[in-house]
């Protein structure tokens, strides 16, 4: 049986202390955590690209395997309390999960916050109606779809 959430717990709770369910809620739903990513080997930089993950669903970033995505997606990372940190520097900067790993405020447009579950997509946020589907790009060609911008 799921536990119900406590109130304000984004902003309450250190992320280890939170329920599963919380955990799960502090998801914004932008989809940049799925598109595909390009690390300089020397630098370390990442770069994004408007390509979405074979799971991602181009209109509404949500995964359309969610419980099987780590066996349908060998890369997929699970984030969890314990991993987070190991990920953190390919995370977008808006990520929820990143902006508390560094004490930070959640924005006003993320859901939790505006109590809408749109409002990541109306404020232009997320990458919905902007991302090619993975299967559709050649991974040779993935240095065409680099996107710039605040990730």
């Amino acid at each position: 049986m799921a536990q119900a959430m406590r109130k304000d717990f984004w902003s309450k709770y250190p992320l280890d202390e939170l329920t599963p369910e919380e955990w799960e809620a502090l998801c914004d739903g932008c989809g940049k955590c799925c598109l595909l990513k390009l690390e300089d080997a020397d630098t370390g930089e990442v770069a994004y690209t408007n390509v979405g993950c074979r799971l991602l669903d181009p209109d509404t970033c949500r995964c359309g395997n969610y419980p099987l995505r780590k066996q349908l997606v060998r890369t997929c990372i699970q984030l969890t309390p314990d991993t987070l940190e190991g990920h953190l520097y390919w995370m977008p900067q808006t990520c929820a999960y990143r902006l508390r790993a560094n004490g930070a405020r959640l924005p006003d447009w993320h859901p939790l916050v505006s109590g809408s579950p749109d409002s990541v997509h109306e404020s232009g946020m997320s990458m919905a109606g902007r991302i090619v589907p993975e299967y559709e790009v050649d991974e040779e060609d993935l240095e065409d779809y680099v996107i710039e911008g605040e990730f």
